[in-house]
């Protein structure tokens, strides 16, 4: 309950919590420089506002050279600590936890089951997203793309899409998975399961897909990183 007052406390401060929504989708480190020229403060504050964010653990930071020459910066980064909010008290991670053991002790069987609950909640994020746009004429490529940012976003994923010329290929980084500290004690199951997902929010948008894994951060990449071979 103490830690959980410290974050509110932290987090009430407007500029503070708009400070760390902007380190979140900047999904890279960040100078105190950055973040006064970005709110229009003093260096001084903004090293302030970051400070505080670290002292709850919700940023972590140490000094490197920038390659730009001069004295080393202290860079900024999220933390890898987990932040939940629940009042009252709850705790979503052991329901989790129970849940994928659960089903991992039923065999393929389970895990069957597993990967199909997935792949329908993946499709299901993108019909709530597409519910909340005017019915109308089919979908045009750039609009099925906005749809999965969208989505992805609301899912947790912090994601980066990029498209290929020809509107064949979608090329996506996920910069935070929200089943990382499951994975970690389950990865072939969760890692699975999480691909299955994916394909659901595709599935729901595209005639087919291929999706292809180029990059794990469970097994020490930066992010998770896809290609995905559609047709529109």
């Amino acid at each position: 309950m103490e830690q959980t007052l410290k974050i509110t406390n932290v987090l009430s401060d407007p500029t503070r919590y708009y400070i760390y929504q902007y380190i979140t989708k900047r999904h890279q480190e960040v100078t105190v420089q950055e973040i006064a020229e970005n709110f229009n403060i003093h260096p001084n504050v903004a090293r302030l506002h970051l400070s505080k964010l670290e002292d709850v653990n919700m940023l972590a930071s140490e000094t490197k050279k920038t390659g730009k020459g001069g004295r080393p910066s202290r860079l900024y980064r999220l933390s890898d600590d987990v932040i939940q909010l629940h009042f009252p008290y709850r705790d979503y991670m052991l329901l989790s936890k129970v849940a994928i053991q659960t089903m991992i002790t039923l065999g393929e069987v389970g895990k069957k089951a597993l990967y199909m609950t997935g792949k329908r909640f993946g499709t299901e994020v993108i019909e709530q997203e597409m519910a909340k746009r005017a019915p109308g004429n089919e979908l045009e490529f750039e609009q099925k793309l906005a749809i999965l940012k969208s989505a992805a976003t609301l899912a947790g994923f912090y994601p980066e899409f990029e498209a290929n010329g020809d509107q064949t290929k979608i090329y996506f980084k996920i910069f935070n998975c929200p089943f990382k500290e499951v994975a970690k004690e389950h990865t072939e199951t969760i890692c699975n399961m999480h691909h299955e997902f994916l394909k659901g929010m595709f599935n729901a948008l595209f005639e087919s897909v291929e999706l292809i894994e180029k990059e794990n951060m469970i097994t020490g990449c930066e992010t998770c990183s896809y290609q995905a071979l559609v047709t529109n």
